[in-house]
């Protein structure tokens, strides 16, 4: 859906090039809003754009930037009152729509919404026909409502979005029966998000069908997953689980611009997702899915306070409140509140003590702490509680493994890493961590090579595996070979300290000393450790030989005498 969307990315860009006098009166203002909206500091350019637009209030893309800014930090009065102005200019845009369909669906302005006229690329068709679905059903006009949906079924590319909407529909007017048939469909089977699985339980439960909600329970969520939990308990408890979903058109609405963020998400630009995801929860607060998506867009953006507030909107009532949580306390450790994020996994701890998520929450954040001593502990808890790992569990044994590998416990590490890629074979994170590991303690060097090796051909843009290429084989003495790879992982990674000291540590060796001493003098501008500092100032003083020599690498050492005899 790249080439679908209906609004420019970085708030619109804000077309801030100052092109009149008038423009010119508050540039400050301007520069001020373009800066913001290109860092996604979404309340900032809320700001500097009221300012741009009391110099220039007539100004579309000022305004239409305006309603977008205003959306995504979630301050839909003013993005709304916004929006009626620009209709009352006679000025059209998809920011406008969306902010003044929000309004109306809110108020079950039916009629207002489906007398609305707008030319949409095909994202916004979509977005218009489903709404207009939805609003249908909110006049009361069931088959008018099902007949839309079905048209939008038979456009292609489009048929999961109207099944799915035309069964939520169904539901939501009783029709349980209908709904199912959709979801049981094998011929036209829906690619269904987690709440999608969760309407299809719901509907099956509603159904007299417990059984097999909890065989659909049970495929589609993990057993530690806290909505399998709740779930499943009442289900087996022999209760209907009530229809939540989709209740009502308004709901139906919400679930729209869920739908739509959801299947957007990593395609479409981070602002323009959050959009759709921030008019879901406006129009239904209590969707926690909405509101998590909404703080992971945010996240994302490096709006860790807004993140953090979207994450607080999610009730303690609700199954999803463990998870939002954790992301929350995610956010806050990114937010530089690392005290504050470890209270908040301790607290979920304490109340739900084989909890996973939170476990697992706790030991990374001790782990990013650099706590390796009590991060060790956490991770064994963790693992306790998952008892035999199965597939999906393998960043938790790759995460202990780093933390023994830091607490120089190299074959505790080792055992660890072995095993998370038994769990996922080929795993190149888990590849290349461990040959590098090995390289840098120089054990198993051919079993590190090809480890590594298969990790760069699994992800070959990464600087970091390609560094770990070139250094594997620059341990080996195979100077020659380290030399593409460390080039390419410079490329990759060009400020990277340790990376540059490689390259340069690789020049050296093929006896290309001017460009290893340039090479060393630009890793010190990228602010190593003091530590690495201090060696790279030692081999441009004495050379990379007499520096491995010293740190008892002779044969290393005597393989870089060897090879600069033979070329000279």
């Amino acid at each position: 859906m790249r080439d679908q969307m209906i609004f420019r990315p970085a708030l619109l860009a804000l077309a801030l090039c100052l092109p009149s006098a008038t423009m010119a009166q508050d540039a400050g203002a301007y520069l001020a809003a373009q800066n913001a909206a290109s860092s996604s500091d979404h309340r900032a350019a809320t700001y500097w754009l009221d300012r741009a637009l009391q110099a220039d209030s007539g100004n579309p893309d000022l305004l239409e930037g305006s309603v977008v800014a205003n959306i995504a930090s979630n301050n839909f009065p003013a993005a709304i009152a916004v929006a009626q102005t620009m209709g009352s200019s006679g000025l059209q845009s998809p920011a406008m729509y969306i902010a003044l369909l929000d309004q109306q669906a809110k108020a079950k302005d039916w009629a207002a919404i489906l007398d609305w006229k707008m030319d949409q690329q095909p994202i916004g068709a979509l977005l218009e026909n489903l709404v207009k679905s939805w609003a249908l059903l909110g006049q009361g006009k069931p088959a008018a409502a099902m007949k839309r949906f079905d048209a939008i079924a038979a456009t292609q590319g489009l048929e999961s979005f109207g099944l799915y909407h035309k069964a939520l529909a169904l539901a939501s007017v009783g029709d349980m029966e209908g709904a199912e048939a959709i979801f049981s469909d094998a011929d036209h089977p829906l690619a269904l998000t987690r709440r999608g699985v969760l309407a299809h339980i719901q509907i099956l439960s509603q159904l007299d069908r417990n059984e097999d909600a909890i065989d659909l329970a049970t495929e589609a969520f993990l057993p530690s997953d806290p909505t399998y939990k709740a779930v499943t308990a009442e289900l087996r408890a022999g209760e209907t689980l009530d229809w939540t979903v989709a209740r009502n058109a308004s709901d139906g609405v919400s679930e729209v611009f869920y739908t739509l963020a959801s299947a957007l998400q990593g395609e479409a630009g981070d602002t323009f997702t959050l959009l759709y995801a921030r008019v879901a929860t406006d129009l239904r607060p209590d969707q926690a899915e909405a509101q998590i998506l909404v703080g992971e867009l945010l996240d994302q953006q490096g709006q860790t306070e807004l993140a953090i507030d979207a994450y607080d909107q999610v009730s303690p009532d609700d199954m999803l409140h463990e998870a939002a949580e954790v992301a929350r306390a995610d956010a806050l450790f990114g937010n530089g509140q690392q005290d504050e994020a470890l209270a908040v996994l301790a607290t979920l701890i304490d109340e739900r003590p084989d909890a996973l998520g939170p476990q697992v929450g706790y030991a990374d954040a001790l782990r990013r702490m650099e706590n390796y001593k009590d991060a060790l502990p956490a991770y064994d808890r963790a693992l306790r509680t998952i008892g035999r790992p199965s597939a999906q569990y393998w960043p938790v044994l790759f995460s202990r493994g780093i933390v023994h590998e830091r607490l120089g416990q190299y074959t505790e590490s080792e055992a660890d890493m072995r095993a998370a890629l038994e769990l996922q074979p080929d795993q190149p994170d888990v590849l290349n961590y461990l040959g590098y590991a090995l390289v840098e303690q120089g054990r198993k060097l051919d079993e590190a090579l090809d480890m590594i090796q298969r990790a760069v051909e699994a992800e070959p843009d990464s600087g970091a595996i390609q560094d770990s290429l070139g250094w594997a084989l620059f341990q080996l003495g195979r100077f020659d070979e380290a030399v593409e790879p460390m080039v390419q992982a410079v490329a990759l990674e060009p400020s990277d300290p340790i990376i540059t000291d490689h390259l340069a540590d690789v020049y050296w060796a093929v006896g290309r000393r001017a460009e290893a001493r340039f090479q060393w003098r630009r890793a010190l501008s990228f602010d190593p450790t003091e530590a690495e500092a201090e060696r790279i100032h030692k081999k441009l003083e004495l050379g990379l030989e007499q520096v491995l020599t010293d740190e008892g690498k002779t044969d290393l050492a005597t393989k870089i005498t060897d090879a600069h005899d033979n070329t000279n």
